[in-house]
């Protein structure tokens, strides 16, 4: 590492370790923030010295800071070694440096690897740009079918009529910064004046300008910039907004903002996942579910129960993050509850820290899942790998949360004594505590919605996935917005399902990226685009 530092101050050290002396040229030439100079150069200057023990080669991912030789280019066919130690190795592999063309230059890096965490040169600081995102239509050519119609960049307008509702919902994990902070190791591949607030927050806003969403669902909003610049400032846009700190001392939490000229608030139901009566709930994670009735020129109209939460990140604790949904369902089947016995339309989002096809997934997709045999680290498919882990346990949450199997707030029904029997009434007793211990012995859950995913998840085209947060640790997929719809299923890619006919229609979303997409700009978050996940955006109708 001395010697590194060398390199990168440009002087050289001897191997005795005794004094320094100009290592590089003066006509070394400056890539950036990285340096070349000729081959020849530097092996006149420093071929008997210690530049030799710090020597990589391009497309190899070391952990170290080494150099590197240039792709431009060797003059012979050979298989030299990752790293040299000193003269005598490059005689024991039968190459020596006449072997390279004089045109051959050394590249010496001037990227500093931190630790372990950090990511190799094929994450490293890419050149700065921005990364169009297109809106993808969906149009009803007939009652069963919808299609995709490309590539195109217009803005689709939401437009209201006397049968039909328009409006559009994002969503997006902003990145607290106290996360942020917290976890610097996650963001090592940043130029370090894009983490800082001052700059973020009016990127952010920038974004949510410019998508112009009738309704915001945003994770990870810190209390005080709430306070003090994100809620003025989105209230000035026009929004109203509703905010639910998480419990305990986290500073962050989950909020939805609407516009005052489309909506109209009928109820706000936060809810807390925290329950110092249930030993299995001690996280502290939040959602939040509100009511909101459309305003049309003429008539009535159903409302909409719009939801939004941040569910527990720990891969291993799927039993946490089973019983954290079935909380939220719970709260958004009451909220969403019609006289008739029907429920109201639904929008769900938030960051699930759940991968696409996950159990967690498919449970909210297909409304029901059998746990049974289930590794507690596979619920959330981040892990692939359930060696060593527990079951989840049946049932996974304990009677007295209040939750049913089928995702409802259990009635706490009283059984009536009769006082002119009292052995048909302790018969009657029995039976009741049968039932309820089958009923929570089942492994199986359930939920009464239709819930469809704005996204497909795969690009139908290649099967590559889409992600929605990408940083130096990984690039997955783990934001959604579902909705109520009936669903058609159609057999092919992946992707290739379509949520149309009943429900709420999806009209249009906003395009997501790939990996290698986002590596492009230096990934998440970078010059234009403020957090580590990236914004979802869906417009919706509701027929009247």
């Amino acid at each position: 590492m001395e010697a590194w530092r060398c390199v990168r101050r440009g002087y050289g050290r001897c191997v005795v370790g005794r004094g320094r002396y100009p290592m590089l040229p003066h006509h070394q030439r400056s890539l950036g923030r990285d340096w070349t100079t000729p081959w020849e150069n530097l092996q006149r200057c420093c071929w008997n010295r210690h530049i030799s023990s710090c020597m990589r080669w391009p497309g190899h991912y070391s952990r170290a800071p080494y150099p590197y030789f240039s792709s431009r280019h060797f003059s012979l066919n050979w298989r030299p070694p990752c790293l040299f130690e000193s003269r005598t190795q490059f005689q024991y592999w039968n190459w020596r440096p006449d072997n390279l063309s004089q045109t051959s230059l050394i590249h010496l890096s001037s990227y500093i690897m931190n630790s372990e965490g950090d990511e190799p040169s094929s994450k490293r600081r890419k050149h700065q740009g921005t990364i169009e995102r297109h809106w993808e239509y969906i149009c009803n050519h007939n009652k069963e079918k919808t299609k995709i119609l490309g590539d195109k960049n217009v803005d689709p307008i939401c437009e209201d009529s006397e049968n039909e509702f328009d409006f559009s919902v994002m969503s997006y994990n902003i990145l607290s910064q106290n996360l942020l902070e917290d976890n610097s190791h996650l963001y090592r591949h940043c130029r370090r004046p894009v983490l800082h607030w001052s700059f973020r927050f009016p990127n952010i806003l920038k974004e949510i300008k410019n998508f112009d969403a009738d309704v915001l669902c945003l994770q990870e909003v810190q209390e005080d910039h709430y306070g003090t610049e994100i809620r003025p400032s989105l209230e000035s846009l026009g929004y109203h907004c509703e905010y639910k700190i998480r419990t305990g001392k986290k500073p962050d939490g989950c909020a939805i903002c609407f516009k005052h000229s489309k909506f109209s608030l009928l109820s706000v139901n936060p809810v807390e996942f925290y329950r110092p009566d249930v030993p299995l709930l001690d996280r502290d994670n939040v959602g939040l579910v509100l009511l909101l009735q459309p305003k049309i020129p003429s008539g009535t109209s159903p409302a909409i129960c719009v939801a939004n939460t941040h569910l527990l990140y720990n891969p291993r604790r799927g039993d946490i993050k089973l019983t954290q949904l079935a909380m939220l369902l719970a709260e958004i089947s009451s909220v969403a509850h019609q006289k008739d016995g029907s429920f109201c339309p639904i929008v769900m989002c938030g960051d699930f820290n759940s991968v696409p096809g996950s159990p967690l997934y498919s449970f909210i997709k297909e409304g029901k899942l059998n746990y049974e045999g289930l590794a507690i680290g596979r619920v959330s498919g981040q892990e692939q790998s359930s060696r060593g882990q527990r079951i989840l346990s049946i049932p996974i949450w304990p009677p007295n949360l209040g939750i049913s199997q089928n995702c409802v707030y259990e009635v706490q029904q009283v059984p009536k004594v009769e006082n002119t029997d009292s052995d048909l009434t302790q018969t009657h007793l029995d039976k009741t505590e049968v039932l309820a211990t089958a009923e929570k012995l089942s492994s199986h859950l359930q939920h009464h919605f239709s819930l469809s995913s704005v996204y497909s998840h795969y690009f139908p085209d290649t099967g590559i996935p889409e992600v929605t947060t990408c940083h130096s640790r990984s690039a997955i997929t783990v934001d959604y917005i579902f909705y109520s719809s009936e669903k058609e299923d159609v057999a092919g890619q992946p992707g290739a399902e379509v949520a149309l006919v009943g429900g709420l229609k999806l009209l249009a979303r906003l395009s997501l990226l790939t990996e290698q997409d986002l590596w492009t700009v230096n990934g998440l978050p970078n010059e234009n685009n403020s957090s580590d996940h990236l914004p979802l955006l869906a417009k919706f109708r509701l027929e009247l």
